[in-house]
């Protein structure tokens, strides 16, 4: 793979991403050095950095916690979570010294902004690294949807996928298949028809439409958002 330049970035972040090892909840052992990292890269590159975290450490959805649950109501529950983890990771970025803004896609405006497309891009301009909770503030909709929505909205240069216990994507799961194969690059034919296991279909075709690469990397590695963010070829690539 040849090394990308990004200008403005959306990083993708998992909810269980804020949990380590402990598998639920929120553990600031985890999320200090990661938001160090990100203000680092913030303040030193120049990058503009938006984000997008999941709720999977406090909210399961239909697959887990809410089982049996109506799914629109178990959808706003899991948009909740992800409100709950974007305060935690505003807290640890303005800790590291970097100005971070929270615009939610569901309206609370005692602890976030709402979001507002071109106020997002102004933060951005300014340097504050913005975090996008709540979804799209639309059930049945993913965080990957989101992801790529905003992506779409502000015009970011990619996604960056930042995964545990993942360096790429490969053919299938090398956790139980010794011999999967690890693809360094695809196309989002590719990912849709094999159906890997990247984005949903939805956020997937909706990068496709609008040109935005997708970078998967493995975010266990220290240093890996940096890396992936300054272009350099790690992980799988999907464009």
């Amino acid at each position: 793979m040849s090394e990308r330049k990004f200008k403005r970035i959306i990083l993708k972040l998992s909810g269980e991403a804020l949990a380590g090892d402990q598998g639920f909840g929120i553990n600031p052992q985890v999320v200090e050095p990661l938001a160090q990292e990100i203000a680092s890269l913030s303040k030193e590159s120049g990058i503009e950095i938006a984000i997008v975290v999941g709720g999977g450490n406090i909210w399961r959805g239909l697959s887990g916690s809410a089982k049996g649950m109506d799914r629109a109501s178990a959808d706003y529950m899991g948009m909740i979570a992800t409100v709950m983890n974007a305060i935690a990771l505003q807290d640890a970025l303005e800790n590291a010294g970097v100005a971070t803004r929270v615009q939610t896609a569901i309206e609370m405006q005692e602890v976030a902004e709402p979001y507002i497309r071109r106020r997002a891009i102004r933060h951005l301009e300014k340097g504050r690294i913005v975090i996008f909770a709540a979804g799209t503030g639309n059930p049945y909709f993913s965080t990957d949807t989101t992801a790529a929505l905003r992506a779409a909205e502000i015009e970011a240069d990619a996604i960056l996928m930042a995964k545990k216990f993942a360096d790429g994507v490969y053919d299938s799961d090398p956790k139980t298949n010794p011999n999967a194969v690890k693809f360094d690059e695809l196309t989002y034919m590719d990912v849709i028809s094999k159906e890997l296991k990247v984005m949903d279909a939805t956020s997937t075709t909706l990068c496709k439409d609008n040109h935005i690469p997708i970078v998967v990397f493995s975010m266990d590695i220290p240093g890996n958002i940096t890396r992936a963010a300054k272009g350099e070829a790690i992980g799988t690539i999907v464009k």
